[in-house]
């Protein structure tokens, strides 16, 4: 009786062992099929798209491309004049309405075969991420901060080196995500871009 009693507590525990090696067979078995499967694609939500900054745009035949756009902060400064003619006297410039001057820089290149006549292109305004425009200051008060030659609009001869149009626009200090409206007149002519016939493009601001 003891004998059988022995006899079968070893067939049980053998029986346990055998069980958990199967376990642990089937265990392992899982985990490799698992590890050998592909990981699922992420979940993409349509209408959803991250947009590309853009720097450049070539409208007609002509290239326009971001070269520079400096925050020159809250004040202008007598110091950092660049125009010869007013170094005399002139104080410093602050803006007017608590925003801060940005000053832009692009250039424009005939890709062409012929020249394209002058006053056939030009920058317009700044545009922030809402859509606010900022129109560029002209005239006296800005003029000692920009070169004396002004190069916005003049004749593009084909294959040079773009020419640089910079401008000095005042924009709130709240504004982010600016771009800047580059336009020329159909087909590239100076009489469209005069009467309002123009095509334009947003390119995407590096601010430093």
């Amino acid at each position: 009786m003891l004998k059988f009693n022995k006899s079968s507590g070893q067939a049980s525990r053998l029986l346990l062992v055998l069980a958990i090696v199967v376990l642990v067979a089937v265990i392992i078995t899982f985990l490799i099929v698992r590890m050998a499967e592909k990981p699922p694609k992420p979940v993409i939500t349509p209408g959803i798209t991250i947009p590309v900054p853009v720097y450049e745009q070539t409208l007609g035949n002509i290239r326009f491309v971001h070269i520079s756009a400096l925050d020159r902060g809250q004040v202008l400064r007598a110091s950092e004049i660049v125009n010869p003619q007013y170094y005399s006297g002139q104080k410093d410039l602050p803006v007017t309405t608590g925003g801060k001057f940005i000053q832009v820089t692009i250039g424009a290149q005939n890709m062409g075969t012929e020249n394209i006549e002058q006053g056939s292109w030009g920058i317009e305004n700044i545009v922030d991420s809402k859509g606010r425009n900022f129109v560029s200051m002209e005239g006296y008060t800005i003029s000692p901060w920009l070169a004396s030659a002004d190069l916005c609009g003049t004749l593009l001869k084909p294959a040079f080196d773009p020419t640089p149009c910079t401008r000095i626009y005042e924009v709130s200090k709240e504004s982010v995500g600016l771009k800047i409206r580059v336009e020329t007149g159909k087909d590239n002519t100076a009489n469209n871009f005069s009467g309002g016939k123009v095509d334009s493009f947003l390119i995407d601001l590096i601010v430093k």
